[in-house]
């Protein structure tokens, strides 16, 4: 089935992803092929001490969104800035359709949902095109 509007929660570990409707939702699990960790910079030592961002899991993500028209992303910590980075450099037509990046801690599916769908029907209500009375 096919969706227009998707949500992704993401951190290091995993990505949520949901397709959904008025009426119906289908949601994905991505896992990070290797996670974050906390690097620590040690003295004497080369490198920024910085992990590197998975690009594999990004990938996975962003086609996981493909077909959508608008998606939010949203999660705790640097995993989301750095797949809206991403897809500003390696899929700007997804990046196009990013509708907002946002801080979330750990919703449920429910509350994920709930304000996913609420967030579009303000962006649907900003459109020049959006009706003014009930068709």
């Amino acid at each position: 089935m096919s969706h227009a509007h998707a949500i992704v929660w993401m951190d290091a570990k995993e990505a949520h992803v949901f397709h959904f409707g008025a009426d119906d939702v289908e949601k994905e699990r991505i896992k990070a092929h290797s996670p974050f960790r906390k690097v620590h910079h040690k003295a004497g030592v080369i490198g920024s001490g910085h992990a590197h961002p998975d690009h594999r899991y990004f990938d996975e993500v962003a086609e996981a969104l493909s077909g959508i028209q608008e998606w939010l992303l949203i999660g705790p910590g640097a995993a989301k800035t750095e797949m809206a980075s991403y897809t500003e450099q390696h899929r700007p037509d997804l990046s196009r359709k990013l509708l907002g990046v946002q801080p979330a801690d750990h919703p449920t599916d429910g509350e994920l949902l709930a304000h996913a769908r609420q967030a579009f029907k303000k962006a649907d209500r900003m459109r020049p095109n959006y009706p003014t009375t009930p068709a």
